[in-house]
């Protein structure tokens, strides 16, 4: 039979297309053959021991990601091991180690991949760049993962980095328990850098957004939010970090239901006490640098990180009655606050157990009529005193003998500056009660030569005093003129309980 045109060009077409599925359908089988061969080296590889393996995902996400280690400790750690894992998966990623110093003894690391060590010690004979880690990172996010976390498959970063782009808009950062020993805890935290204190709450859940972690954990964040913070590689670390990211309003999420393996660390009492007294070390003086001087804890414990009786005070002479604090957009520190409390109690019940006619002067009057305590920003408390009654006091009497120290270790003077005394909170810390002499004249109430050094110093009607009624005051009832809000305005004109100002405003507003 004979064909025509139109049939054999069909023909052919059928039979071309046969030939291409066959070639298709032998490719897809030479390829299930060469997965089954890596699946098998893998497999074996395992028992041997890490090798490299290439993964699909490798490179785009190594592409995206640098790995950063901050917190571990020279004489006992398994950055290798750890590091190991981490080329394992991801033999493309780059990790930046970074340090205070060289690590002595030196870090057993692998000799491929790219690994660098980046010390913030600055060398004089190097370029500061090299003492920049952020030099070394130029991917879109960082990893920082703690000492001792191994990673086993890359669907562990790819889950960290899904939940990251499926996060709510006020996480910064998404974390992954790394070791199974401790049950991971959410924390709050109020960072009130004005107040200098740290507050921290119990959160949720482990699986709820909050403002940190406790725990070991791995966290990824953008780099260019990372390197915005002021102290990025602050230890201890991440502690230092969820500081900086609360004072941001940046949250934390954890990874539902995902924990990395990690090689355990410390097993040794004298290597875990060594790791414990450095961690404190640490602590103290991340708090220091951050200007935190009072941690209240979760619990109702407060942990003071300021001044103390034995030590200066936290600021130094004041000029023109403005603290340098507030220069810093700050108030006075809560450990000196605190000072202030305690001396002015201690001056309060020796003044009334002495019988003493004493009253609350200029701002400590002022912080009294305003909420019962010392105003936020003020560095000392002023008390006035019938000059007459000084010799009933003996600690007052004596001082024309000279400066002593009272039972409880506050030193009590004969203030250089003029006619008055001042009770300080100890030899070392010079917080400190000032108390001014006044004398009736005329029914004035004057103190004779005034230096005029506040605004305040300026006489006024005895009227005021007769007779004396009492404020509540640092949790006392405390000896007050009759009039408090006609004798604050007198001395600092109207208005004064209800528009607070800083001392000198024209230099510093509030």
């Amino acid at each position: 039979m004979r064909l025509s045109r139109c049939q054999c060009i069909l023909i052919f077409a059928v039979l071309f297309n046969a030939f291409i599925l066959c070639c298709l359908v032998f490719l897809q089988l030479r390829l299930e053959n060469v997965n089954q061969e890596d699946v098998m080296v893998n497999v074996k590889s395992r028992k041997q021991g890490p090798v490299k393996v290439v993964k699909h995902t490798s490179s785009s996400i190594a592409d995206r990601v640098t790995v950063v280690i901050r917190e571990f400790e020279d004489f006992e750690n398994h950055i290798g091991e750890t590091i190991k894992s981490i080329l394992y998966v991801y033999e493309d990623m780059r990790i930046v180690i970074v340090v205070d110093k060289a690590p002595y003894p030196p870090l057993t690391l692998p000799e491929d991949g790219d690994v660098k060590v980046v010390s913030l010690k600055i060398s004089l004979d190097k370029h500061p760049n090299t003492s920049c880690p952020e030099q070394f990172v130029d991917t879109e996010f960082v990893l920082l993962v703690p000492d001792g976390a191994i990673l086993t498959s890359p669907k562990q970063v790819e889950k960290v980095l899904s939940t990251f782009h499926s996060r709510h808009r006020d996480v910064g950062m998404v974390a992954a328990k790394v070791g199974g020993d401790m049950t991971s805890q959410c924390f709050n935290m109020d960072v009130n850098l004005k107040q200098w204190t740290l507050t921290y709450q119990q959160g949720g859940a482990a699986q709820d957004i909050c403002y940190g972690l406790d725990g070991s954990h791995m966290i990824l964040m953008r780099a260019d939010d990372f390197h915005s913070l002021s102290r990025p590689y602050q230890r201890p670390f991440p502690r230092s970090l969820f500081i900086q990211t609360a004072l941001r309003g940046w949250k934390v999420a954890q990874v539902p239901t995902s924990t990395i393996p990690a090689k355990k660390l410390f097993t040794d009492p004298h290597n875990q006490w060594k790791h414990q007294t450095r961690h404190d070390s640490r602590l103290k003086t991340m708090y220091k640098e951050f200007g935190i001087k009072k941690v209240g804890l979760s619990n109702g414990r407060v942990e003071w990180y300021g001044c103390r009786k034995e030590t200066p005070r936290c600021f130094g002479t004041v000029v023109d009655d403005t603290p340098e604090y507030l220069y810093e957009n700050r108030w006075t520190p809560p450990c000196c606050l605190q000072a202030l409390r305690e001396t002015a109690r201690h001056v309060f019940h020796i003044l009334e157990k002495c019988g003493a006619r004493y009253w609350l002067e200029g701002g400590s009057l002022l912080g009294a009529a305003r909420h019962a305590d010392i105003i936020p920003w003020d560095y000392d408390v002023d008390l006035g005193i019938y000059k007459d009654d000084l010799e009933k006091c003996p600690p007052l009497n004596m001082l024309h003998e000279g400066s002593h120290t009272d039972s409880e270790g506050f030193v009590w003077e004969k203030a250089t500056e003029g006619e008055f005394y001042r009770i300080q909170y100890s030899a070392q810390n010079h917080l400190h009660v000032d108390i001014w002499p006044f004398h009736p004249q005329n029914g004035v109430m004057t103190r004779g030569l005034w230096t005029q050094s506040h605004r305040q110093d300026v006489d006024f009607p005895e009227r005021f005093l007769v007779p004396l009624r009492t404020v509540k005051f640092l949790e006392m009832q405390v000896s007050a003129p009759n009039d408090v809000k006609g004798f604050l305005e007198l001395k600092f004109g109207k208005g004064v309980i209800e528009n607070p100002q800083y001392p000198q405003p024209n230099k510093v507003h509030m």
